[in-house]
């Protein structure tokens, strides 16, 4: 079909994908954001959001088998559900994963800056950004083998410097056996559940994958093995470096750390008194936002095509570059929406509110997953049900500015959903 993008996509590369966008803004600043809120019972948030992030994980895995093209749950809500849960998945992708992306790109200059040693006030911090922003998107338009090979580069890079980090510490400060220690004292339940729900955003990337359901061979065999195999990397992953974080500067100034350029992991670095660990994290830090900001363009540029096909977008952004292989006008338009959020030029304010909206997609992920026929799924039904509890449950543990914020951009779109249906039918008329 004219419209169809190339399967080029095999297990490894899938794998690389899904970590370009976990690894990322997850790791070198939002743990800390989550530290503030949690402190030292970051280590259960961190275990909590894992566990709810692998049920996830197998409800995505499952959806993308048996429904392999773009578009991730917007299309297995229009397909397993009805077209009302089908728009608010995408919505709501469109929101969450375009705070997420605003986030990577602050915190990339945020992480350069830092290391450099550059004094700019948020005018300059945002400017940055969108000059960033706008090299990232042009690279993305290229089309997605050449977006692909830069992944590769950058993830390997990425996990090279934070294995560093923490063979370094161990040498350096040892075991961290005070954090697990402390992490069951003196916290409360609330602040461990509302740290788990800023967590999560930071497993989500597997996501990625099943977005790319129609750009994968094999489909079936593929996306699930990927997603599986990329999670168990991330949790090894997280917990080592969250440990490591806490057993080098102490919770609450891990916690802090966040605050001014949004550097912690570089504070980390420099509290081990190890010279050439600080420029290590600084190439790592900055390669994986750049990740996360090139896996995010295009997950949410095949979102945007799909939901152009079904015509709940401008039926233009479904245009395909034949000679790129990519949806080029609807690249263009993701950069756009993340260079209006990036304009807020506040991490925590835009980690926070992604938090919310993609706990909401995930529930409808796992509803989806629920109404499966029989034999196309791939796990028992317990398995979306207790998705689809635990993100409705850890979404409203969130400041409720954040989710009357994103339920209020939900009502939106459902209300412009419900009138172009009626519009639609008219013109059948």
């Amino acid at each position: 079909m004219k419209n169809e993008l190339k399967r080029e996509l095999k297990t490894p590369g899938a794998i690389l994908m899904g970590l370009g966008s976990i690894v990322g803004t997850g790791i070198f600043v939002s743990i800390a954001i989550a530290t503030q809120i949690a402190g030292s019972g970051i280590i259960i948030a961190v275990v909590i959001a894992a566990v709810l992030a692998a049920f996830n994980g197998l409800s995505s895995a499952q959806l993308a088998a048996a429904h392999s093209v773009s578009g991730g749950t917007y299309e297995y809500g229009n397909r397993f559900l009805n077209s009302y849960f089908g728009f608010a998945a995408g919505w709501m992708f469109l929101i969450a994963k375009s705070a997420s992306a605003a986030t990577a790109v602050l915190g990339c200059i945020g992480y350069l800056f830092y290391a450099f040693g550059v004094n700019a006030d948020n005018v300059g911090i945002v400017g940055a950004g969108l000059l960033l922003l706008f090299v990232m998107t042009l690279l993305v338009s290229g089309g997605i083998r050449r977006s692909n090979q830069a992944n590769i580069i950058i993830v390997s890079a990425t996990l090279l410097g934070l294995t560093a980090l923490v063979i370094v510490s161990f040498f350096v400060k040892g075991f961290p056996v005070q954090p697990i220690v402390d992490s069951v004292k003196d916290t409360s339940i609330t602040s461990i559940l509302y740290g788990s729900a800023l967590m999560f955003v930071a497993y989500t990337g597997y996501g990625r994958i099943a977005t790319l359901g129609e750009e994968v061979s094999e489909p079936r065999s593929t996306i699930p093995k990927a997603i599986i195999l990329a999670m168990v990397i991330i949790v090894i992953l997280y917990l080592a470096v969250s440990l490591t974080a806490i057993n080098v500067m102490g919770a609450e100034a891990f916690g802090l750390s966040v605050e001014g350029k949004a550097a912690p992991l570089m504070l980390v670095a420099q509290s081990l008194s190890v010279p050439v660990i600080g420029p290590v994290i600084t190439i790592a830090a900055i390669t994986a936002m750049l990740g996360v900001v090139l896996n995010l363009l295009l997950g949410l540029s095949r979102v945007i095509l799909s939901m152009a096909r079904r015509k709940d977008l401008p039926t233009k952004l479904s245009k395909i570059n034949h000679k790129t292989q990519s949806p080029a006008i609807a690249v263009w338009v993701t950069g756009g929406i993340i260079g209006v959020l990036v304009l807020s030029g506040d991490v925590v304010f835009t980690w926070s509110f992604s938090a919310f909206t993609v706990l909401i997609y995930y529930a409808i992920t796992n509803l989806a997953a629920l109404r499966m026929p029989a034999d196309l799924r791939l796990y028992p039904r317990w398995i979306p049900a207790f998705g689809l509890f635990g993100c409705l449950f850890l979404a409203f543990w969130i400041e409720p500015t954040f989710w009357i914020g994103g339920l209020a951009l939900l009502g939106v779109g459902l209300i412009w959903h419900s009138i172009a249906l009626k519009l639609k039918s008219r013109s059948k008329d």
